[in-house]
């Protein structure tokens, strides 16, 4: 018979295998998480799963040693499911049940059942340079930067998935908002979001939307309140990020301020490497009059000013092409372009962590991506 203890690192060893690892750290604080988050039976059974959506007759199937009733797995999946720690989706009419990666995934799972202690932990867990190397050595991210509407010209031929208009309409629906967990979490702590005092900014469409609905993590709105508070989260300077597909889950309304992505996405010299965007932002020298608007619309430190020359400067290797410097440019020198070479996001989730999982790195190539960073222990 296994000790909890043991059912507990299974499973982080487990879920460190699936697309978007879940390395241990020094603090241990992995499995502290992992105790929130599932019982001791319930770890066992998250042990049969993976990123790949697997139907409940295939999970019971592999199960068949355990001697477990299928009404007894069926509610423990649900229950999972319905805290936020494994995903659903229906397919054909069928619920099929997968592992999530800690972020996006878990973590956000959480957002009604916040608490300081949790939060400690994931601080704790979040700042191991193991879990960073998790997250950076996909590849292929997880979301993806779309620029503002009002940063497009006319003449710009957006496609839809770099259009949240047209990611919106396009959508069958259903769709949700919810509280962003980034801004919740900074609250706990006493920090305020400085950029806006909407709670609701985070969207869910789709199977997404069904599952927040369903856990009552978020609230049903329709496709006009989805338009209404995209228009919001555009004018208030946010960072639109949607997930890395053509079928988009979420959209994410970001600030620089409490943002967990863009946080660490400042603290990287080379960013952009790590990002996925169709855009950068390009400054007319001859236009600017270096007023700083842009700079302080910029939530992701890529815009300066060039004191010789007194005019904004764009560093192109922090730009992620959202566009809100575009939007407030008083004299309109600053513009959108389009990268020569575009990158066409995966299908959908499956499809992005299928993708992520064949570019996974090994331990090698995270020991080349930590000594090229200097990412400490």
């Amino acid at each position: 018979m296994e000790s909890s203890e043991q059912i507990y690192r299974k499973l982080q060893q487990h879920l460190d295998r699936q697309a978007v690892g879940y390395p241990a750290s020094r603090s241990g604080a992995e499995i502290r998480i992992l105790k929130r988050f599932f019982s001791p039976e319930e770890a066992q059974l998250a042990l049969h799963l993976t990123y790949k959506p697997t139907s409940i007759e295939r999970i019971h199937g592999s199960i068949k040693g355990s001697r477990m009733a299928f009404s007894t797995m069926e509610s423990m999946l649900d229950g999972m499911a319905m805290n936020g720690v494994i995903g659903l989706v229906e397919k054909e009419g069928a619920r099929h049940f997968f592992t999530t990666p800690f972020v996006v995934g878990m973590y956000e799972g959480q957002l009604k059942k916040l608490t300081p202690e949790f939060l400690d932990d994931v601080a704790e867990y979040t700042s191991d340079r193991a879990f960073g190397l998790a997250l950076l050595s996909t590849e292929v991210s997880q979301m993806r930067t779309i620029p503002v509407e009002k940063s497009l010209s006319f003449e710009q031929q957006v496609t839809t998935y770099d259009h949240l208009t047209g990611i919106i309409a396009g959508s069958d629906g259903p769709f949700a908002v919810l509280e962003c967990i980034c801004r919740k979490s900074a609250a706990m702590k006493g920090h305020p979001c400085s950029k806006t005092a909407r709670r609701e900014t985070c969207m869910a469409l789709g199977d997404m939307a069904r599952v927040v609905i369903r856990n009552e993590s978020g609230r049903a709105i329709d496709k006009e309140d989805a338009l209404e508070i995209a228009r919001m989260s555009e004018a208030e300077g946010l960072v639109l990020q949607p997930s890395n597909t053509r079928k988009v889950d979420f959209v994410c309304a970001c600030c620089g301020c409490c943002c967990g992505m863009l946080s660490m996405q400042k603290k990287l010299p080379k960013p952009v490497e790590f990002w996925a965007t169709n855009f950068y932002a390009s400054v007319d020298a001859g236009a600017c009059t270096g007023c700083e608007t842009c700079v302080e619309r910029c939530q992701v430190n890529a815009v300066t000013i060039d004191d010789r020359l007194d005019v904004s400067r764009v560093n192109l290797d922090r730009c992620i092409g959202c566009g809100n410097c575009v939007t407030t440019c008083p004299t309109g020198a600053m513009t959108l372009v389009r990268k020569d070479a575009e990158v066409v996001p995966p299908e959908d989730a499956e499809d992005l962590y299928e993708t992520i999982m064949a570019k996974k790195k090994g331990k090698l190539g995270k020991l080349k991506l930590a000594a090229r960073y200097a990412l400490k222990k």
